[in-house]
């Protein structure tokens, strides 16, 4: 039995299904080398580049569904513009038996190959060795073919936006390129195991070496182990039931949060470390206690450890219930462009001018009728208002209640972020 008849025939694999990650704010969509490379093949085999700019909004915009993976294609729902659906597909040859053949021959040639894909990496020498025997992981130029519900034979705004995302999900699990290939990525890891366990064929007897060559080999220390598994979640927080009373000024429930919370960022950061690239990062500046007053608070403690906070960051329960709003749309950076208004001066105000004319240069008569005050852009005649932070991002806001709210992250694209606020509300962008 060869190697490819232990795993599923191309186009009769499994599928995985994945709720749409939030869109990326304040960065690329890919931030590996493999998405990346994706995002490279997309912006290389669409014909039209608006296609492309309109499909990046609708994606920032979380206008994708949820995204099946199958053998040779991945498919999402996604919503244009003007509120209608359209089922988007984007098809990518699945390799044959003996591609996938010379693939196992040439992952098993180099050690570390197998660790690293079940540590969700990719090394850029397996996929040029896969590539130099004919066995491509990754794809060109073309390879990206679209079909859409919108009648486009081309790639359109849907199936742009779906392979925005599908760069987003390939971050995460570089494995999902294999069962686009026509293989599970489960099921080649069994293959590649199996093949790199087979015993070597001895062929004589061992051949003597050097003493001085021997005794060199011996200061050559083996390579570091794997880091360990990222748990699934946090740990349990240490009881605080003793059967005592409390001291006095101490809150068991108050506290018993505060452990928990703490277990939950333990776990995060945890997480973040595991991360490709961590240690190239820059390290995040420490939170002030207003701020981190709003990050405890989007844990959605009891009520009585809400009025401690808001009390403790100089908020009420109405303005921290905006403030954790903004952070669970926009992380640490949204609180303060809820609540802080500057005036954009300088180079500051011609970067944003330029942004501004640039986002809706092709628009025509789409182009929105916006008024400034300091750092916010009101769009006349709608409920939706652009806000830039100090960074150059810009956030999108909508009038509810007369107050006006968080309806979406940071993007550096001004007409990404207005078409959030409009999507927030079932407006047209």
């Amino acid at each position: 039995m060869s190697r490819h008849d232990a795993m599923p025939a191309a186009g009769a694999g499994p599928e995985r299904t994945f709720t749409a990650p939030p869109p990326p704010r304040g960065r690329a969509f890919a931030v590996t080398w493999w998405g990346a490379a994706w995002v490279r093949a997309l912006e290389e085999s669409a014909l039209d580049s608006a296609a492309v700019k309109a499909g990046r909004r609708l994606a920032r915009a979380g206008a994708v569904g949820a995204v099946t993976v199958r053998p040779g294609r991945v498919t999402a729902v996604v919503q244009g513009r003007d509120g209608t659906a359209h089922r988007a597909d984007v098809l990518l040859a699945p390799l044959s038996d003996d591609q996938w053949d010379r693939f196992l021959d040439v992952a098993v040639e180099r050690s570390g190959h197998v660790a690293a894909l079940l540590d969700s990496e990719l090394p850029p020498h397996l996929v040029e060795d896969a590539a130099s025997a004919g066995a491509d992981l990754l794809p060109g130029p073309g390879d990206l073919e679209a079909e859409c519900g919108c009648g486009t034979w081309d790639h359109c705004g849907h199936t742009t936006a779906l392979c925005y995302q599908v760069a987003v999900l390939l971050d995460r699990d570089p494995s999902l390129l294999l069962l686009m290939r026509g293989r599970d990525g489960a099921a080649v890891l069994a293959a590649l195991q199996a093949h790199d366990a087979a015993p070597a064929r001895v062929t004589g007897p061992p051949e003597w070496v050097d003493a001085a060559e021997a005794y060199a080999t011996g200061l050559i220390l083996p390579a570091l182990p794997a880091p360990p598994a990222l748990p699934t979640e946090p740990g349990p927080p240490p009881s605080l039931d003793t059967g005592t009373a409390p001291p006095p000024g101490v809150d068991p429930a108050a506290l018993a949060f505060l452990a928990s919370g703490a277990a939950a960022e333990a776990h995060r950061l945890l997480a973040e470390a595991l991360r490709p690239g961590h240690a190239g990062r820059p390290v995040d500046a420490e939170p002030t206690v207003a701020l981190d007053a709003v990050r405890l608070a989007a844990g959605g403690p009891e009520p009585e450890v809400l009025d401690r906070l808001g009390e403790g960051s100089g908020r009420d329960r109405a303005a921290l219930a905006d403030a954790v709003r903004a952070w669970r749309l926009g992380g640490a950076a949204a609180p303060a462009v809820l609540e802080e208004e500057w005036e954009v001066r300088g180079e500051a105000l011609v970067r944003a001018r330029a942004a501004l004319e640039a986002a809706w240069e092709d628009d025509g008569d789409g182009r929105p009728v916006l008024r400034q005050r300091a750092n916010r852009w009101t769009v006349e005649g709608a409920p939706h208002q652009l806000r830039l932070d100090r960074q150059g991002r810009w956030w999108p806001y909508r009038r509810e209640g007369g107050r006006w709210l968080p309806a979406g992250g940071g993007d550096r694209d001004p007409a990404a972020a207005l078409a959030s606020a409009a999507l927030a509300g079932g407006d047209e962008p």
